[in-house]
């Protein structure tokens, strides 16, 4: 277990029926989705969207940190293209995630080192290292 300084934030959802007729709330109100399995006919979205969603905010996130320590102001329009496959790997579920990143107006290589420390020190990426394929590819 690592030491932490402080608890910057809790992030707190109640989840009823899971991807397959689910419903899924945060505390304050400010989430609230239906759940539905991928390519079915229920309305409603799905955790890997979810996953996806939120990991390439947090990447894009980090890039911006990553940038702001190195006193690098980005333009306008950042875009990470996000895609999380939900696979089937020797009969267990898996997952598999790619990212292409375009940063438009920084030179290709600046881009491209801070894409790489943002992959570095994104919480979603550090939490997944080692556990499913990620590849990450500046546009």
């Amino acid at each position: 277990m690592h030491r932490f300084e402080k608890v910057l934030y809790t992030a707190k959802t109640r989840t009823v029926g899971g991807r397959e007729n689910g419903l899924s709330r945060s505390h304050d109100g400010t989430l609230d989705v239906k759940l539905a399995v991928p390519g079915s006919a229920r309305i409603g979205t799905n955790p890997e969207q979810l996953f996806a969603t939120a990991w390439s905010a947090c990447f894009e996130s980090a890039i911006a940190l990553a940038a702001n320590k190195r006193k690098i102001a980005l333009p306008a329009g950042p875009v990470i293209d996000a895609e999380v496959d939900l696979l089937l790997v020797d009969g267990d579920s898996s997952l598999r995630a790619r990212f292409n990143v375009s940063l438009p107006g920084i030179a290709r290589d600046v881009a491209q080192s801070l894409v790489d420390e943002a992959h570095a020190n994104c919480p979603y990426a550090k939490a997944t290292r080692g556990n499913i394929d990620v590849a990450v590819t500046l546009a």
